[in-house]
Parts: C-alpha cells; structure tokens; sequence
C-alpha cells in the first residue's frame, strides 16, 4: 500500500507491507536511492504493518521494487503502472 502526502516541492510516500508478508527483513529500492538495499527498510508501526516514509521529488515519476530477504524481488499493487519489471510512482 502507498501512503502519500503532499509537501512543498515533494512528496512523502509511505510504503506500507503486512507484519508478516513476505517474511524478514524488507526494504524499499528505487531511482530515489540510488538501487541502494537496506537504505530504507520497513519497520514495525503500532498497527503491527510495516512501513518506511521517503520524501520524494514533486512531479516526476519514480520507479522502485521492494527486496525481501533471500533476494526476494517484488512489486507493489497499488503502484501507478510499470516500467519493465520495476513499479512506478508519480509524485
């Protein structure tokens, strides 16, 4: 699931899993962060999803994966499209 608010000249997207799907350690890769793993990993919040927020550049399109554990690729439902195999995000 994708959170997003809004801020001048960006956007915060929260990027939002179940506690246990897939399991381990999971985090969010992207142009944003150079492809960089565990540069923003999900955690725990109060309602017991994950979750990580990026502040992202206003009025560009964003492509990113998650990586879970065990070199786990994946993609997000509620992206805005794909771009080959990545998801995509308007901001």
């Amino acid at each position: 699931m994708l959170e997003r608010t809004a801020r001048k000249n960006r956007t915060e997207v929260t990027f939002v899993l179940p506690p246990e799907e897939p399991a381990g350690d999971v985090s969010v890769v992207g142009d944003f962060n150079d492809w960089t793993p565990g540069a923003h990993r999900l955690t725990p919040r109060a309602d017991g999803n994950r979750a990580v927020t990026v502040r992202l550049e206003a009025q560009r399109v964003h492509e990113f994966r998650y990586l879970a554990a065990g070199d786990y690729w994946f993609n997000e439902d509620q992206a805005d499209g794909r771009e080959g195999v990545n998801s995509r995000l308007t901001t």
